[in-house]
């Protein structure tokens, strides 16, 4: 037993430098992929948000919610569409992807951070909404317009009202649902959302928190795993396809915020124990590290 407190005081200790280095610096996670379909494992990475925050920095959260979204629709007799990639969104399928994101997933965390001792608010279209988009166009190969309904492109950010509720103690929860000029509201990509938050704010760091450990040299090879690569080794590894499908928009989003002036971006895996605190607080970190 005393054997056991003194290895939990040793780890204490090692973790003295990264605290004291990120003491008072926001860090911007995004939740996304199965971590937050299962409530236990949802639950798990909140409780290190919330260690984080306890200890000094300043997390803000934004999350996605794309598999909840298409099951709701199907529920409903909405079969998804997609271009390109990204889901077309009329006016129906709006109404269910603001209940899906607003009230069942942003509501939720947020209420489970506050359970567990912090203070959060929800940033969304049904309150203070800090995300400001224009409706997202495509142009095919043959220069033809592709409309993909209500989907924006985040344009700017309100990191003001961001900054100050860090500041205050309380951790903002952003839903990927932005408004446009004309007070409309448009679905957004969460991860792209994320890193232009990342961006806006001046984080310290950016975590894209998944269902994927970090990037794979070999697709096939879950041991292939890269721990740390440069901005224009991510994009060699792009245009070389070694990354694509579902890790591109993850990565894109590292991108973002890197070009942004975050210094440090991680992808990591959710279901690993503790993978949030073990990127921020440990030398060795799990997943993959991005730098400019």
């Amino acid at each position: 037993m005393v054997k056991r407190a003194i290895e939990k005081a040793k780890a204490l200790v090692a973790a003295m430098e990264y605290i004291r280095l990120f003491r008072g610096k926001i860090v911007v996670v995004k939740l996304g992929g199965s971590v937050l379909d299962d409530l236990n494992l949802r639950k798990k990475l909140l409780t290190d948000v919330v260690f984080m925050a306890t200890v000094g920095i300043q997390p803000v959260l934004v999350h996605g919610g794309g598999k909840a979204i298409t099951k709701a629709m199907n529920e409903s007799g909405l079969e998804p569409q997609w271009v390109n990639g990204r889901r077309y969104t009329d006016e129906r399928a709006m109404a269910i992807v603001e209940h899906v994101l607003v009230h069942d997933m942003n509501a939720s965390i947020c209420e489970t951070i506050k359970h567990l001792g912090c203070d959060a608010m929800g940033m969304h279209s049904l309150s203070s909404c800090v995300l400001f988009a224009e409706p997202l166009r495509y142009t095919d190969s043959q220069g033809r317009k592709i409309d993909l309904g209500l989907v924006g492109e985040v344009k700017t950010v309100n990191s003001t009202l961001l900054k100050t509720l860090c500041a205050s103690g309380t951790i903002p929860v952003i839903a990927p649902v932005a408004i446009d000029r004309a007070g409309g509201k448009l679905n957004v990509n969460a991860d792209s959302a994320a890193g232009k938050v990342a961006a806006a704010i001046e984080a310290e760091k950016f975590v894209s928190v998944s269902d994927t450990n970090g990037i794979l040299k070999d697709i096939n090879d879950t041991d292939s795993g890269i721990e740390s690569a440069t901005e224009a080794e991510i994009k060699q590894m792009i245009e070389s396809g070694v990354i694509n499908e579902g890790m591109l928009p993850k990565v894109e989003a590292c991108l973002l915020a890197l070009d942004g002036g975050v210094k440090k971006a991680h992808i990591i895996d959710g279901r690993i124990q503790h993978s949030l605190l073990l990127e921020i607080y440990t030398e060795e970190g799990v997943g993959t590290q991005i730098v400019k």
